[in-house]
């Protein structure tokens, strides 16, 4: 769905034809999906989780002003609804997981920590699934977010920004900052990645 055909839905919806915001929840909801599961690690939160966002939005459909696109709105909101999540689970003294699967997402290529020392066999492939969601366990809400935008979900970094409302430059030094932070985490627990910072030194 292009940005005009959003709008004309939003349109549609705010104009009275409430089932027209259908169409939107079907665009989008395996994306917001995806972004729940791998910030929860649980399917049912994930799904609550969704179902909130597309409620928020709905509820809210007034004060979106389409600087951004719509989707960028909705991730925003979701992200914001996860990180709220998380912190009140954390204060329930419950742990949350982050899920990470071997599979790729819409064809994009993956950008966690440097896997190409992965073993192959698949006992030590899901010991090391494990190990990287042990790690991701431990980062910050904040820097999990921006891990599972960027390396799962494959956003760019303008996009990123759209999301989270920051610079460009903040954007990628705050990826930077979190490959660092899961590296170290990584190798304190014997997992030996390549330190990100040659590479994406070249990119800033």
């Amino acid at each position: 769905m292009t940005r005009e055909e959003e709008a004309k839905v939003i349109r549609a919806v705010l104009d009275g034809n409430t089932n027209a915001f259908d169409d939107l929840v079907l665009e989008y909801q395996d994306r917001v999906y995806h972004i729940t599961l791998k910030m929860t690690g649980n399917e049912e939160d994930a799904f609550d989780l969704s179902q909130e966002t597309f409620l928020k939005a709905f509820r809210s459909l007034k004060s979106f002003r389409g600087e951004a696109s719509f989707g960028t709105w909705l991730y925003r909101l979701a992200s914001n609804l996860c990180i709220d999540f998380l912190r009140k689970k954390k204060r329930r003294g419950a742990s949350s997981l982050v899920s990470l699967d071997e599979e790729e997402t819409d064809g994009r290529p993956r950008e966690l920590p440097d896997l190409r020392y992965e073993p192959q066999n698949e006992l030590e492939r899901k010991e090391t699934r494990e190990k990287l969601r042990a790690g991701l366990r431990k980062l910050p809400e904040e820097q999990r977010l921006i891990l599972v935008l960027r390396d799962v979900e494959g956003l760019s970094y303008q996009q990123i920004g759209d999301v989270l409302q920051l610079e460009l430059g903040t954007v990628k030094s705050r990826i930077y900052r979190a490959r660092a932070r899961l590296a170290a985490l990584l190798t304190e627990e014997g997992n030996f990645f390549r330190d990100p910072s040659s590479e994406e030194m070249k990119r800033r």
